[in-house]
């Protein structure tokens, strides 16, 4: 039976180092056959999904105000980038350590409550925080950062050249990817999983569940910071767009599209998202209409999101750190 079984996690293992080493080879080859720029986008935002779904598919926190993260980072560095000269990974830097400070004080505020409570809380913070960008004179207001460097990068190479610069997003997109897949495989991680089943549980397992909580929702805070931060330089535009509820709402689905819970699920579900904001462009304002369709037709079809039901499925080549819920 131990043989079985050791036989079973092997072969587990090595499905999903080649599904690893296809998606790799996927996103190297991507930019010789889409647009540099799409690709781009899709990897910010799977990674913003990725760092969003830390917070709400293993700690269970369902925050809706990820956008203040996401845009503040992105104001932070385009005008650092712009109007102090910064090269881009200093610029990134700054706008990730904003971003994780907004996260300390708004996670501060929000844990103390629960459910729809902490939702609510993490909604208003943000809109405060898109009110303020929205009057304060260095975000450019309506207006937004506008041509914004990207620079050279450790003075090497040229970030404007298409190639360079999707090879650079794609190594930020793995280094936060990484230290996800590293926090949902720690005990860390074991302990936010614990924490969503049954807080109760977990604090009377001597747990301070409060600190827990705060330390992942500032690392989801962070990490999508350095998503926003890496958009301001792709697009080389930082905009109020970023900030606005509607980007928290465009997170939440992504996630849900994809699998809540899965370590996989948000990435695939922000390329699916990119791609008909893309693909579907040609119908004008009924793209809205058609994405809401898909999205409900996706939502009854896979219950636990598209890599959800894979995982359910094909266990052996999915590694989604957790059940899906």
């Amino acid at each position: 039976m131990r043989s079985a079984l050791a036989a079973n996690l092997e072969v587990g293992f090595a499905g999903r180092r080649v599904l690893g080493l296809v998606l790799l080879a996927a996103a190297l080859g991507a930019p010789f056959l889409f647009y540099p720029v799409f690709v781009m986008k899709a990897l910010c935002f799977a990674l913003f999904a990725s760092a969003f779904n830390l917070l709400i598919g293993y700690a269970g926190l369902a925050s809706f105000g990820h956008a203040a993260f996401f845009g503040w980072a992105a104001y932070v560095t385009a005008y650092a980038v712009k109007s102090w000269g910064l090269d881009p990974v200093s610029g990134i830097l700054l706008g990730t350590a904003l971003a994780a400070a907004m996260g300390l004080v708004f996670g501060w505020l929000a844990i103390r409550r629960q459910g729809i409570y902490f939702a609510m809380i993490t909604l208003a913070l943000a809109q405060m925080m898109y009110f303020v960008a929205n009057e304060v004179a260095f975000t450019g207001g309506e207006d937004g950062i506008q041509a914004v460097p990207r620079g050279t990068l450790f003075g090497l190479v040229n970030l404007d050249d298409p190639y360079a610069m999707y090879y650079f997003v794609l190594a930020i997109f793995l280094i936060g990817f990484a230290i996800i897949w590293r926090t949902v495989n720690s005990p860390f991680g074991e302990v936010l999983k614990a924490i969503r089943e049954n807080e109760g549980r977990a604090i009377s397992l001597g747990y301070r569940t409060e600190h827990y909580k705060l330390l992942a929702f500032t690392l989801s805070a962070a990490l999508s910071g350095l998503a926003g931060a890496t958009k301001a330089l792709v697009f080389q535009l930082a905009s109020l767009t970023d900030v606005f509820f509607s980007t928290s709402g465009d997170v939440l689905l992504m996630t849900l599209l994809g699998g809540i819970g899965t370590l996989f699920g948000p990435a695939a579900g922000a390329v699916i998202m990119v791609s008909m904001e893309n693909y579907l462009a040609q119908f004008g304002s009924w793209v809205t209409v058609i994405e809401g369709a898909i999205f409900v037709v996706c939502v009854l079809t896979f219950r636990r999101g598209i890599v959800g039901e894979l995982a359910r499925f094909f266990p052996r080549w999915f590694a989604d750190g957790g059940t899906p819920r």
